[in-house]
């Protein structure tokens, strides 16, 4: 019998009002791809392309929640989730990307909203998570600046239909993914390979959800908490030396304050540009005004930290090639998820409290918090995943740290809610607490979701 930490030796005090969360992503979970009225996305094309995907999965069934959402609801209650952090299908909304509304596309998501109000689960709307209407593409997608101005009137459509009843938003998942591996490496949807075009497109990101934030303050309730979700890979210099301070400089940088910068202070990191040696993306006067409209909450996405330093003149990766820096890996004595990533939960404290210090947020969400590891069912009612169980408390006792030392945070995200279509790698990595038998669509609770059931209970029974 394995022994799991228990819920009460987690040494962190949290307020009552803490979201207690799961989060998934539409393309990632749904399916229904050809159904009621969906338009086809960027994410359909790219996994539908031969040698893009593991295995040339897609999204077309994935998780099948679009027929499953009740029942997933009612798991979700089971478990004690407090809250739930989902993505909205923009082509399921407005097949086209603008125009003509697609009224059973969002009559779905309005019995979800609905579905889980009435089991007291807290809605979290993510409206874009990398799924861009493929008519959009067509048009130049987020190399377009038009494709921004579209995605601020789709904020509309969907807040005037759920504004009422839905309090938390969040515009955008992941921008720096959706820029860099969509246009940069190319190693998601649409595939490009060029970094100004990753540039570009990410200032086009930035503006949409400048510009969707008045859209949506204006048919949202009171008091509701708009914001936006980052995804950050802290970075850690390996060694002392001035050449090794530099590069993790630089690479800090690229993966962190790329977004954020203009988010918070207006402008985009000085050392940017010519690090990556590409220009500024063209920008109108007002533009950066308009990205740094006030957020309500910033949605912080953590799994993993790097460590780095000076490259070497015999090596040499993709990217550290022109930001001058190598990844030290493996990190003597860690351990590594599925995806190749350190465990490393010190670095979501640090993150945090960073975060809390340089940008003053008026509060912080982690909405994204989990990991890959092989899990097996042994086809009755159990899936051991110890591993993972370790990750979640580890990684909830440094929130609960960086909370003590004066971090804003609202709350915390496992992701995610079930075993899905994880991008380019298809249905190989599991991050689930609720393993998925994809032949079948069965879902069984895994180790983790149990652990993390007992642990909401135990602080519900303490507040």
């Amino acid at each position: 019998m394995q022994h799991y930490p228990d819920a009460r030796e987690i040494n962190a005090s949290f307020p009552p009002d803490f979201l207690w969360g799961v989060a998934t992503s539409a393309y990632q979970v749904e399916g229904a791809a050809y159904e009621d009225g969906r338009g086809p996305s960027i994410w359909d094309a790219f996994a539908g392309t031969p040698g893009k995907t593991y295995q040339g999965e897609t999204g077309d069934i994935a998780a099948d929640h679009y027929h499953r959402m009740e029942e997933d609801v009612a798991l979700m209650a089971r478990l004690g989730i407090g809250a739930y952090r989902f993505s909205i299908s923009w082509p399921r909304v407005l097949p086209q990307g603008r125009g003509k509304l697609n009224s059973r596309g969002l009559d779905f998501y309005e019995r979800l909203v609905d579905c889980l109000l009435a089991h007291n689960i807290t809605p979290l709307v993510t409206l874009f998570h990398w799924d861009l209407p493929l008519a959009l593409q067509a048009d130049g997608g987020w190399l377009n600046r038009e494709t921004a101005l579209a995605f601020a009137d789709y904020a509309e459509v969907v807040a005037r239909r759920l504004g009422d009843r839905v309090r938390w938003w969040a515009t955008l998942n992941e921008p720096w993914c959706s820029a860099y591996l969509g246009h940069g490496s190319g190693e998601h949807a649409p595939g490009l390979c060029d970094l100004q075009a990753a540039i570009i497109a990410g200032h086009h990101l930035l503006l949409a959800h400048g510009l969707a934030l008045p859209r949506l303050r204006a048919f949202t309730r009171s008091g509701a908490q708009l914001g936006i979700v980052l995804n950050f890979t802290p970075v850690y210099p390996a060694d002392g030396r001035p050449e090794t301070q530099e590069s993790a400089l630089q690479a800090d940088a690229f993966h962190n304050r790329w977004f954020i910068e203009p988010l918070y202070h207006g402008r985009y990191p000085e050392v940017l540009f010519s690090a990556l040696q590409v220009q500024p993306p063209a920008m109108e006067a007002t533009d950066l005004e308009v990205i740094a409209t006030p957020c309500d909450f910033l949605g912080v996405n953590y799994y993993t930290r790097l460590l780095v330093r000076a490259s070497s003149p015999t090596r040499e990766e993709p990217i550290s090639a022109r930001l001058a820096h190598e990844t030290v890996a493996p990190v003597p004595g860690a351990c590594y998820t599925e995806m190749g990533w350190e465990v490393y939960p010190a670095g979501l404290k640090d993150l945090l409290l960073r975060l809390q210090q340089d940008y003053q947020p008026k509060a912080l969400v982690v909405t994204e918090n989990g990991a890959a590891f092989r899990d097996e069912w042994d086809g009755n009612e159990h899936v051991h995943d110890g591993r993972r169980v370790a990750y979640l408390s580890q990684h909830i006792q440094a929130v609960g740290e960086a909370l003590a030392e004066g971090a804003a945070v609202r709350g915390y995200f496992v992701w995610s809610l079930l075993d899905n279509f994880e991008w380019a790698f298809g249905y190989s990595k599991r991050f689930g607490i609720v393993y998925v038998d994809y032949p079948t669509q069965r879902r069984i609770i895994k180790d983790s979701g149990y652990w993390y059931a007992s642990f909401i209970a135990a602080r519900r029974s303490s507040s």
